[in-house]
């Protein structure tokens, strides 16, 4: 968890222009915070205690705006920019050095068991106010425009716009976080 941590840290100065130091971010950064909340929340369900594992996710939503279930899986490396109405659900994946910016929602469909929501592969960007939904795969190293609504998979290295989102952009970009690779990424620091 903490080498998990460690990561989340270098990830906002690196992908924030206005952090300054480790200090500032951890001071002031709710997207740090939350990110902070919901690793021990996640280790709280990985254990089997549920209820103080929720309590913990219920904490982050009234401390930082920025919602994730316990359930969720995410790598290290990972960073909200400002975060308010971020909202991350049970069954979602995020690989190394994913980056999601205000108003994101990586959501289900339905009222269906199992597997619901997104996997975001390593180095992703997901714009404000995105809505990705569903049991997708959002590929290593794509972009999500800000404001769309992503309902189908968006292969490695593309560029998604719109409502509903299309591939606008096609091709391999370097991934931020691990150039070249299209792993999984999403195993946390446990």
């Amino acid at each position: 968890m903490f080498a998990a941590l460690k990561q989340d840290m270098r990830a906002a100065l690196r992908s924030d222009p206005a952090a300054l130091s480790a200090l500032q971010v951890i001071m002031f950064y709710p997207g740090f915070h939350a990110v902070v909340l919901h690793r021990v929340a996640h280790r709280l369900h990985r254990w089997g205690l549920f209820l103080p594992s929720q309590f913990v996710s219920w904490f982050n939503r009234l401390f930082t705006g920025v919602e994730i279930h316990p359930g969720a899986e995410i790598a290290g490396g990972f960073f909200i920019d400002h975060g308010m109405g971020v909202v991350i659900g049970e069954t979602t994946r995020i690989g190394r050095g994913v980056t999601l910016y205000p108003g994101v929602v990586l959501g289900g469909v339905g009222h269906d068991r199992g597997k619901r929501h997104p996997d975001v592969g390593e180095g992703a960007l997901i714009g404000a106010g995105a809505k990705v939904l569903g049991a997708v795969r959002i590929g290593s190293g794509a972009r999500i425009g800000a404001g769309a609504v992503v309902l189908e998979s968006v292969p490695p290295g593309a560029t998604a716009v719109g409502v509903p989102a299309q591939v606008v952009k096609r091709g391999r970009r370097e991934s931020n976080y691990i150039a070249g690779t299209d792993t999984a990424g999403w195993k946390d620091d446990r």
